[in-house]
């Protein structure tokens, strides 16, 4: 028999990333950096879909769940897929939850590419036992409690060849037991554990989506850990931890402290921009959906676009007034498709109507000349452009929709007010049935609104059941500023709050605001 043939480990085209334990900033530079060159994604169920989005937007996705066959059933199928892609000349990612060597089945996998020589990577990722031990500060390792940490399996496969788990000798063992996917399992293995001499009041705990806003943990001695689980109502997946670390946390960890934990909240904005605001409300323990109600596309017809820019390429206007960052990425992103360049601009000047289009021509090497100090609005810029324009002449790059408060204020003093549509916002097709049901629910509490048009769109697609939830106060709706709310409340739906600064940052602020009024009232 032959030697099975051996890949070049210079030229990887399969990689087994781990994903980490379900928080998506856990996920390493490494990761990201392959998942971006990717052409197929093969990833396990529990993989949160937010990963994808880093993931080459080209690349084909396919969870695991989705191939033929019961769970064990699909492993030839995994192996057979990641060996078809690679032989014909595909970069496949294959995603595991946690780390792929630990309990992922990770080494089989690189067994099977070995045999087939096919180059691979192996990315490391965060297993669940370190997110759980960071997430919830149980040292698993410390010099007073614990110089040892164990990583053992709840589930054993049955016709497992070689020496099977030796019960004995983890109820003697020195230090931290974490056990993986042994929820269903967690009798059996308490009794295991007490009946080879372990302390029935050795500390334990149980925690669930661990580093995620959706975490929840249980805590018991030993011998009361199914019973505590079965009260707190946790179930599989989960992570079993057992040993004198567990009593050394502190009352309140800080993952769990954070502004939202917990709070499930939903982000309106387009796809293309959420995910930022959706990032930091991640940060700050939020668990998030998204539904978006607007799209942003380049103008329908971009020839008024291309005879403006060339206007101020031959020095036609004076100024050149963005109203959102998106109107300055279409503006660049115009003038590349034309074959031009931000020479083109000339000695035009700039002004922006808050510090996030600021930043956007900053991403240009571009300085705004004009940013209004605190009211971050149509208003704000008038006021503080007026002025700056005094028989200049003036054009808003702006979208085919908005308020006419700039265009009417400048027209007082500016000699001529032009303005030109740089990008389109256009109704998505249909709102997400699944984020409608969670707002019936209840299951979606803080619903955050970042424009007047964002929010009559959202509010148009609300039935009975949602408008009476809003009406109680069980959904809340947060708004970015007195002219979006005001929207808000001439459709006839309550604000709960609104921001202060009318931005991005501004609308957490008020999220934050408003959970802590509520204090713990409404905390899953």
């Amino acid at each position: 028999m032959s030697p099975p043939l051996q890949p070049d480990p210079a030229e990887p085209t399969v990689f087994l990333v781990g994903a980490g334990p379900g928080n998506p900033g856990l996920l390493t530079v490494r990761a990201a950096e392959v998942l971006a060159r990717a052409d197929l994604v093969l990833h396990d169920q529990l993989v949160p879909l937010r990963l994808l989005d880093v993931a080459n937007p080209a690349a084909e996705k396919v969870c695991v769940r989705d191939l033929p066959g019961t769970h064990p059933d699909k492993y030839p199928h995994i192996h057979e897929m990641l060996i078809r892609y690679a032989r014909a000349g595909k970069t496949v990612v294959r995603l595991k939850g946690g780390d792929p060597l630990v309990f992922g089945r990770g080494g089989e996998e690189a067994e099977a590419l070995r045999t087939a020589g096919v180059g691979y990577e192996i990315v490391p990722g965060v297993t669940a036992a370190l997110a759980a031990g960071a997430f919830l500060e149980i040292p698993l390792t410390h010099r007073n409690y614990a110089s040892a940490v164990a990583l053992v399996t709840g589930h054993e496969l049955p016709n497992k060849p070689g020496n099977r788990l030796d019960w004995k000798a983890l109820a003697a063992f020195p230090g931290t037991l974490c056990i993986y996917m042994g929820v269903a399992r967690l009798p059996v293995i308490v009794a295991e554990l007490l009946k080879h001499g372990k302390n029935p009041d050795t500390p334990a705990a149980i925690v669930e989506r661990a580093s995620t806003g959706e975490q929840r943990a249980v805590y018991a001695r030993l011998a009361d850990l199914e019973p505590a689980r079965r009260n707190a109502g946790l179930e599989a997946p989960g992570l079993i931890v057992v040993g004198d670390p567990v009593a050394h946390r502190p009352a309140a960890a800080w993952w769990e402290s954070r502004p939202l934990f917990g709070r499930r909240v939903l982000v309106t904005r387009p796809a293309h921009q959420a995910a930022g605001m959706v990032r930091r409300l991640e940060h700050l323990g939020a668990v998030v959906s998204q539904m978006p109600t607007v799209e942003i596309r380049p103008p329908a017809d971009p020839a008024p676009l291309d005879r403006a820019l060339a206007e101020v390429r031959d020095g036609g206007w004076d100024w050149l007034v963005f109203t959102s960052a998106n109107g300055v990425h279409a503006v660049v992103r115009r003038l590349d498709e034309l074959g031009r360049d931000l020479r083109d601009v000339g000695r035009v000047k700039f002004a922006a109507i808050g510090p996030k289009t600021a930043d956007a021509l900053r991403e240009y090497r571009l300085r705004a000349d004009v940013v209004p100090a605190e009211t971050f609005s149509s208003e704000g810029l008038a006021a503080a452009l007026a002025p700056h324009v005094a028989g200049h002449r003036v054009l808003l790059a702006r979208a085919n929709r908005g308020r006419d408060v700039i265009r009417v204020e400048l027209a007082k003093v500016a000699s001529v007010v032009g303005q030109v549509t740089t990008y389109d916002q256009t109704d998505t097709a249909a709102p997400d049935p699944g984020v409608l049901d969670a707002l019936r629910r209840g299951e979606i509490r803080y619903v955050t609104l970042p424009s007047s048009r964002i929010a009559e769109n959202l509010l148009a697609g609300f039935d009975d059941t949602i408008r009476g939830r809003v009406e109680r106060g069980e959904v809340k709706l947060v708004a970015i500023s007195p002219e979006t709310g005001g929207a808000v409340r001439r459709l006839g739906y309550p604000v709960a709050a609104e921001a202060t600064t009318f931005t991005i940052d501004g609308l957490i602020d008020a999220l934050i605001r408003l959970v802590r009024e509520e204090g713990t009232e409404h905390h899953p």
